[in-house]
């Protein structure tokens, strides 16, 4: 750190010396001017820049200052840069948003100085061993959004000091513990919205001096136990919009420093007993967005010194916090629970917490009955944080109202158990030979004890457990191995003294029966821009799970390989980050067990970019040079699918779609498809990759057609 301050410093002084130098021979279309910087720790410098962003160029300008600190040149057309030796003093430069397809292509040459390079969005695909020589105090280095499929062992050999590596939105399938042995020093990891297929063991074993880790959005659906090991000095990472069906408990063990733990848009069900447990610094917590999350159980946070804030927002199924969810949390400030499905907070859990200072409960259907007695008996010194938005919804006398407007005195002190609705549904599918689990919560004043009672009758208590089934003692019921003979209704009751609620869910078991279509797949092109066009498809039936597609130039071999998976439902695909003025193949497959699938292509031709005003168009060729084939592989697959990176699915009702992101739904039934098994393949695998014609009738004009 001396060292960089003496830089630092150094740098200052030379801005002084040089701005007016730079004036003088600032390169056309660029301008040169002293701006605020602030190096990678944030420490703030005025610095002599030469600003060429958005300037049409296809290469960097001939005469550049001497004394030039900053280099800003997003936006163009640069595909080559050569060597910058003569940048003596540069400290920045920034290449993001050019036509750069290999790091090679940039022969920086030595700059002793250079703390940050930014390169994200470009057409890179792979880091060779020692991609960047002779940057020897180099800090940050920004690769994400480009296309990276492959990284060699030593691709990061000579950065050393690196502490900031974002390589998030590319196109890796798997991650090499081996990239990070020459990074000693990397405090701050993004590796988000890569198509990973799943992590492993010691993964990140060789970043011993790691502060934070973002691992949001790459369909991860579990993390290996030891998958963090040697990650000691971590203090927050970031599960955000993933396909985790758990806690990942026992991976968090191995990080003991933790302070932030991001685990929003997840399909957890249940936040279960010991699931954030002994965590000794852990400060706040998110478990917001999840569209599965049912109820917190009894000591789910437990022994957590140091938590501050829980966010725990905008969980459409969330009904229910159990009186006893939090445990020894002395420190806790900051709870917020609006916008989920409480009918109730239990005055026993805001007791639990000594130290709580606000509550945010808006937005929830609140029944104002004895359970939310306590709001309005101005026992507690907590603060609701907005009050005006806190309603009742039942019961029908008190629909609408203030709850601090109906007074405690009009509410008994006792009252009868209330089953969620939001918790167990009316109707559930399951699959002949799967698990399901049915949960059931319920408040009330005493406290309800729930019990199930199956079609055949029989009463099951907590703790219950057979080979067909087990029940929870938070009042969840796990049916396992389903056959058609477990298929009925099955009813929860919750009661106490004053009486009892029930609420029955009829449980459906389906066998996979093969249907025959009449109709064949067929794929159509419904769009076509510059960098993306978007495919739709007729469904002949089967199980939509994975997607594939390679990037194959004339005459070469298959490239870059990427998987994800689609389910059954997706019916159009947007394909994004695309080249223009290149054409392109997409082939839908659609496979089902027992053996058979059906298969149709389409090709497409991209647009010619539009030039931008002031603009010089040269591509080197670029566009026209290589031609890419996509192809889309449905097969049968149990469990969640992950999405891959460059796309996304268009219009899927119920869910929101972010661009350039995939998303996972669970996947439907066999029952529900009609499809023919023994259906042949209409044509050859040798046909499926034949070289791009932009001029034939399928690929060119910017449109799509079948292939023959």
């Amino acid at each position: 750190m001396a060292a960089v301050a003496r830089l630092l410093a150094e740098l200052s002084l030379a801005a002084v010396v040089l701005a007016s130098e730079g004036a003088a021979r600032c390169p056309a279309l660029c301008r040169c001017e002293m701006r605020p910087w602030f190096s990678p720790s944030s420490v703030y410098a005025e610095a002599a820049t030469v600003d060429c962003n958005d300037a049409g160029l296809s290469a960097l300008p001939e005469r550049l200052p001497s004394g030039t600190q900053v280099l800003l040149l997003q936006t163009n057309n640069i595909g080559h840069v050569d060597a910058l030796d003569h940048l003596a003093n540069v400290t920045e430069i920034d290449l993001s948003q050019n036509n750069i397809s290999s790091v090679s292509d940039v022969r920086l040459g030595s700059l002793a100085r250079l703390l940050s390079l930014h390169m994200e969005e470009n057409w890179i695909q792979e880091l060779t061993d020692s991609c960047l020589p002779s940057l020897p105090n180099l800090q940050e280095f920004y690769i994400n959004h480009n296309l990276i499929f492959s990284i060699n062992p030593a691709a990061f050999r000579g950065l050393s000091r690196l502490l900031r590596l974002h390589l998030n939105s590319n196109r890796l399938t798997s991650i090499n513990s081996r990239w990070f042995e020459h990074l000693p020093n990397l405090e701050i990891l993004m590796l988000g919205e890569n198509p990973v297929i799943e992590l492993s063991d010691m993964n990140f074993k060789p970043l011993a001096n790691l502060r934070s880790l973002v691992l949001a959005k790459m369909n991860l659906t579990e993390m290996p136990d030891d998958a963090l090991d040697g990650l000691e000095n971590l203090e927050s990472i970031s599960f955000f919009d993933n396909l985790l069906s758990r806690v990942p408990r026992a991976a968090l063990t191995k990080v003991q420093n933790l302070k932030f733990l991001d685990l929003n848009k997840n399909p957890i069900e249940r936040i279960q007993r010991g699931d954030f447990m002994d965590m000794m610094h852990l400060k706040e917590l998110g478990i917001n967005s999840m569209p599965e999350l049912v109820s917190i159980d009894s000591f789910a946070l437990n022994n957590l010194p140091e938590l501050t804030k829980i966010e725990a927002t905008t969980n459409p199924r969330l009904s229910y916090i159990h009186p006893r969810a939090f445990h020894n949390l002395p420190r806790l400030e900051t709870l917020m629970l609006n916008s989920n499905a409480l009918s109730a907070l239990h005055r026993g859990t805001v007791e639990s917490l000594p130290n709580l200072r606000e509550v945010s409960l808006h937005s929830n259907p609140i029944r104002c009955d004895c359970v939310i007695r306590w709001v309005n008996m101005n026992r507690t010194a907590v603060r609701f944080m907005e009050p005006d938005s806190l309603f009742c919804a039942e019961p029908p006398e008190y629909q609408g109202q203030h709850v601090r407007q109906v007074h405690f005195r009009e509410m008994t002190e006792i009252c009868l158990p209330l089953i969620s609705p939001s918790s167990l549904p009316n109707r559930v599918q399951v699959s002949e030979g799967r698990s399901v689990s049915l949960h059931c919560r319920a408040f009330g004043e005493p406290e309800p004890e729930i019990f199930w009672v199956t079609p055949s009758g029989d009463r099951v208590l907590p703790g219950s457990v057979s080979d067909k089934y087990y029940m929870h003692p938070e009042g969840t019921f796990d049916l396992y191995d389903a056959t058609e003979q477990e298929a009925g209704s099955y009813t929860c009751v919750a009661h106490n003294l004053v009486g009892a609620d029930l609420k029955s869910v009829t449980v459906s078991v389906d066998r996979y029966v093969a249907r025959r279509s009449n109709q064949p797949l067929q794929v159509y092109v419904t769009s076509v821009q510059s960098h993306s066009f978007k495919v739709s498809w007729d469904r002949a039936g089967g199980l939509v799970s994975r997607l594939n597609w390679s990037i194959l130039a004339p005459g070469s071999s298959l490239l870059m390989p990427l998987t994800a998976r689609l389910p059954a439902d997706v019916k159009e695909y947007h394909v994004k980050r695309l080249r223009a003025s290149t054409c392109y193949r997409v082939c839908v497959e659609v496979s089902a067990a027992p053996p058979g699938y059906s298969m149709d292509c389409v090709d497409v031709t991209t647009k010619e970019a539009a030039t931008p005003r002031g603009k010089t168009k040269n591509w080197d060729g670029l566009v026209m040079a290589s031609c890419a084939v996509f192809f889309i592989v449905v097969a049968v697959a149990s469990g969640w699918g992950g999405w891959g990176v460059g796309g996304s699915v268009v219009d899927q009702p119920g869910f929101s779609t972010l661009d350039a992101t995939f998303r996972a739904w669970p996947f439907v039934t066999a029952t529900e498809l009609k499809y023919d098994p023994l259906e042949e393949v209409s044509r050859s695998a040798s046909s499926l990759f034949p070289r791009c014609d932009p001029e034939s009738p399928h690929g060119g004009g910017g449109g799509g057609g079948h292939t023959p």
